[in-house]
């Protein structure tokens, strides 16, 4: 089996830019692009990602600057509802409040079956620093976050732990973002360290 060998977060990138849906014979990109406010996190995982696909001009998933993460949920939201759920936005954040600061417009997204596509950053998977900038810890258990207050406002919610377990995730995603019956926020949990991981993935996968 052919492997290219890529970060966790370049592969997630290479996925999105590659998915297409098709109503009437016409075809349109999934992803039309990524909203982003960068920070600790996500600089070095999905932030490197984007400005590398950019600017090699493989797999461009376009990057668009956002001053507010709520906004830019919403905004991802609208653009699904006007593309009648045919395309929409991705929407990234750093860890802690900056992703916190997304969940009311995951909940609208859900709550009005408008696909959105939510990449929270989260904890070291590893532990290996703990706590981290802005990190919300929960003393009572070391595997929860704030992202996990997702859960209940997402139709499907994941924390990638291992770069392996990113086919399956991302797979799923697509599925509910596309089943308009199912469709709402998505929302996929991205351990920093994870995201800046090598792999070697089956070029099938893309």
């Amino acid at each position: 089996m052919a492997t290219v060998r890529l970060t966790t977060a370049q592969a997630l990138v290479r996925f999105l830019a590659n998915q297409w849906t098709e109503r009437d014979g016409t075809e349109q990109r999934l992803f039309a692009g990524c909203f982003g406010i960068f920070g600790h996190g996500n600089v070095a995982g999905v932030g490197q990602a984007l400005l590398q696909a950019h600017r090699t001009g493989s797999d461009d998933l376009p990057y668009y600057l956002a001053r507010n993460e709520q906004a830019m949920v919403h905004t991802a939201a609208g653009f699904a509802r006007m593309r009648n759920r045919l395309s929409t936005l991705a929407c990234t954040a750093s860890i802690g409040p900056g992703s916190t600061n997304m969940v009311t417009g995951a909940a609208l997204a859900t709550i009005n079956r408008l696909p959105v596509l939510l990449l929270p950053s989260d904890y070291f998977s590893t532990r290996a620093a703990d706590p981290v900038l802005q990190q919300l810890e929960d003393p009572r258990s070391a595997d929860v976050s704030v992202n996990d207050a997702f859960r209940p406002v997402s139709k499907y919610w994941d924390r990638i732990h291992r770069p392996e377990q990113l086919p399956a995730a991302v797979l799923n995603a697509v599925r509910v973002l596309t089943d308009p019956v199912e469709t709402g926020a998505v929302t996929l949990c991205l351990p920093q360290d994870v995201q800046a991981e090598a792999y070697d993935w089956p070029e099938e996968f893309f």
